[in-house]
């Protein structure tokens, strides 16, 4: 069956590199392998405007001049380890939780003049900002702007990557490659699925209580105009933002990608951090949840607009 096939990954590569475009492709370790049905499961995220429509959209912005390139982890130095994390959503589609939460921790850092260096937990928002607050549903998808205003209502206890046990509530997937070998990650296939369940209490090994460990955002909503999601970014943070995955973005090394070739796979949220320009092109850059043997080194850059990158993002101020 086609969903069973393993993806040609290396005629994407080739076609790429063989076209000039904006990007260089390549054989990244995490999709080694992995089948349309292993790829696909990842890509938790609904790509259609339309969900925001009823969300709060932020409209009071005054005109600011921008620079032309800007990165948030230089900008706010003290920030930079927290910024710069990248996850391992392993084999579940929790892509909206990953990109929600680590932008929501990133503000936090930020609006704290670095003080506030704790992980949040992604394990915490994918398990309790569910069906009935959040239209999410897990490791089978969810929002990218409802959760934001979960953060506001009730906001997110902290957590660290698979295994830390230092925190509330850790991941429970540790990271993981499709079909190969690699040092360092589990074979997606042979981890279970353990997806994170909904409770109000901290693991057991830590001394946390978990209701005093929330951390809840001031505020939720939506940005809709390019320059208004530069100024967010400039004055506050990162966001989190949401597109459509294409076959050869599983090949994406360095560059600014924008689509060539490969039928879509579906909706991926991840959070963005920064803009620039490239040769004349014009991009968002992006730290994805698909851990740091991907793209460039966790990151990659996608031209503004394609994918639909600009029509679904989110953020809120921290406290």
């Amino acid at each position: 069956m086609l969903n069973e096939r393993e993806i040609d990954l290396q005629g994407h590569v080739d076609y790429v590199n063989n076209k000039n475009s904006t990007w260089k492709a390549g054989l990244n370790v995490k999709f080694d392998g992995a089948t349309y049905n292993d790829v696909r499961s990842l890509m938790g995220t609904v790509v259609d405007p339309e969900w925001a429509v009823n969300l709060h959209e932020k409209k009071n912005y005054t005109v600011t001049e921008l620079p032309e390139n800007f990165d948030s982890r230089e900008n706010w130095p003290r920030c930079y380890e927290v910024i710069n994390h990248v996850r391992d959503q392993a084999n579940c589609g929790s892509c909206w939780a990953h990109g929600t939460t680590e932008a929501f921790n990133d503000r936090m850092c930020i609006a704290t003049d670095g003080k506030f260096q704790t992980l949040l937990s992604v394990a915490d928002t994918t398990a309790c900002c569910n069906a009935t607050h959040c239209m999410s549903f897990g490791c089978n998808g969810g929002q990218v702007g409802t959760p934001w205003a979960w953060f506001t209502n009730k906001g997110v206890v902290s957590g660290g990557d698979y295994g830390q046990n230092e925190l509330c509530f850790d991941y429970t997937m540790p990271q993981c490659a499709h079909h190969v070998e690699v040092e360092g990650l589990e074979p997606c296939e042979d981890i279970p699925k353990v997806e994170p369940q909904c409770k109000n209490t901290c693991q057991s090994n830590t001394k946390l209580i978990y209701e005093d460990d929330k951390v809840v955002a001031a505020s939720s909503y939506n940005i809709r105009k390019v320059e208004h999601i530069k100024q967010e970014i400039y004055e506050h943070g990162t966001v989190t933002a949401a597109f459509t995955v294409y076959e050869d973005f599983l090949t994406y090394k360095e560059g600014v990608y924008q689509h060539e070739s490969g039928n879509a796979l579906g909706g991926h949220a991840i959070k963005m951090i920064g803009w620039g320009v490239e040769e004349g092109v014009e991009y968002w850059l992006c730290i994805n949840s698909w851990n740091n043997t991907w793209g460039d080194k966790g990151t990659f850059k996608i031209k503004q607009g394609a994918c639909g990158i600009n029509q679904q993002v989110h953020a809120g101020l921290a406290q």
